[in-house]
């Protein structure tokens, strides 16, 4: 018996904007996004209706096939998106739905990913982007039994840092069929912990050296210290005014961000990019730096 919070079981047994949206004025969109089905048990199917001039989601709706979990990370999912912007839906992620239900079991983690990634079907189809360009579905295919790729087992390993192959089936299933993947995902964990200790070597070079501008860099030393000015003093600036930036791409000089929040729909979003990110960067990486927004 798999043990629920109170918020789970509330939204379990009492769900919120659940059915579907048919009802549009002018200058309004309905999207639908879902994922998974009947047969794998779990099948989340999510309603957006978008008021076309802001990019903001005016309503949000959900049909779930599945357990509790299921239709409590749904209609969560439905609670946290009005309001929000299509990139601040994008920005979601499954953690902050189990956290706004107190939790879940994590053999039920996969629910709040799937919550996720039916959201993000449904975005994706509002702005004419076929699912199966989802950057999820473009590595090779690691679990036949659900069709799970490398792309996407890393994206979740990432995002909710996994440690085991345990964990990876219990947040997209992988491994919880004939099991004969395992020996891969295990891969992906080790490959991705050896990133991860090469950037904080190569973070930690940096310091020590103290390397200035006028230094050439290797790419993983430009991306790393690229980000480090982003996370500790660049953020927390925009933070103030409700607004973020992440870092999307490095392509020698050419540095790509994507502004978010307050920045993403800014009139002075320019003046930030360049007098705000590109100046910093240029003053502590490299005078030829130049900052776009993607």
């Amino acid at each position: 018996m798999w043990e629920y919070t109170d918020k789970v079981m509330e939204f379990f047994y009492n769900p919120r904007n659940q059915g579907t949206i048919t009802e549009k004025q002018e200058g309004q969109a309905i999207t639908t996004g879902e994922v998974g089905s009947i047969a794998c048990g779990d099948s989340p199917k999510i309603h957006l209706k978008i008021d076309e001039a802001t990019q903001i989601i005016l309503d949000a709706r959900f049909q779930t096939f599945g357990c509790a979990s299921a239709i409590a990370s749904s209609s969560a999912l439905t609670e946290l998106l009005v309001g929000k912007t299509l990139d601040e839906a994008l920005s979601l992620t499954n953690r902050e739905i189990a956290e706004f239900l107190g939790g879940l079991p994590e053999e039920k983690m996969h629910c709040s990913v799937m919550g996720q990634e039916a959201l993000e079907a449904a975005i994706f189809n509002y702005r004419g982007i076929p699912l199966d360009h989802h950057e999820d579905d473009e590595g090779a295919l690691i679990c036949k039994c659900f069709g799970v790729t490398d792309a996407r087992i890393r994206r979740v390993i990432i995002e909710n840092d996994l440690t085991t192959a345990e964990q990876v089936t219990n947040y997209v299933k992988a491994g919880g069929g004939c099991s004969s993947c395992l020996s891969d995902i295990d891969d992906i964990l080790a490959d991705i912990t050896q990133e991860k200790a090469t950037a904080v070597t190569a973070a930690t070079e940096l310091v020590q050296s103290k390397l200035t501008p006028q230094k050439p860099l290797n790419n993983l030393q430009k991306i790393t210290l690229i980000q480090q000015i982003l996370d500790e003093e660049i953020k927390p600036a925009l933070a103030k005014d409700g607004g973020d930036v992440e870092l999307f791409d490095v392509e020698g000089d050419l540095v790509k961000v994507i502004l978010q929040g307050a920045c993403g729909s800014c009139a002075s979003s320019t003046q930030t990019l360049k007098m705000g990110i590109e100046a910093r960067l240029r003053e502590r990486v490299s005078p030829e730096l130049t900052v776009i927004s993607v």
